[in-house]
């Protein structure tokens, strides 16, 4: 398995979605629980990932968990456009990732 493209997109989106999953969680927590959950398993990624100090890192069961929440990536109507970049992200990490 190549790891290559997947680390590229962690070094381009990690920091970028460290800001924006929280603040969306906050936003639109309310109106889309979803999100929380979405949060959840992205801190659940982050800790990893930190953990593992640029080593491989074991993420299968979290990104099948955000397919499963997010509908593969499905975002709602009535979102912000940082709404849309998280799963956006989210998704070609995800990619990557299976690549």
């Amino acid at each position: 398995m190549d790891k290559r493209e997947f680390n590229r997109l962690k070094g381009q989106y990690f920091n970028i979605l460290r800001q924006y999953v929280p603040i969306v969680a906050r936003v639109h927590g309310g109106g889309h629980p979803e999100f929380l959950k979405v949060k959840e398993v992205f801190d659940i990624i982050a800790e990893k990932i930190q953990k593992a100090k640029g080593q491989e890192v074991e993420l299968f069961d979290e990104f099948e968990r955000l397919r499963e929440i997010t509908n593969g990536y499905k975002v709602p109507g009535d979102v912000c456009e940082s709404y849309e970049a998280v799963y956006n992200m989210l998704e070609e990490l995800d990619r990557a990732y299976r690549a």
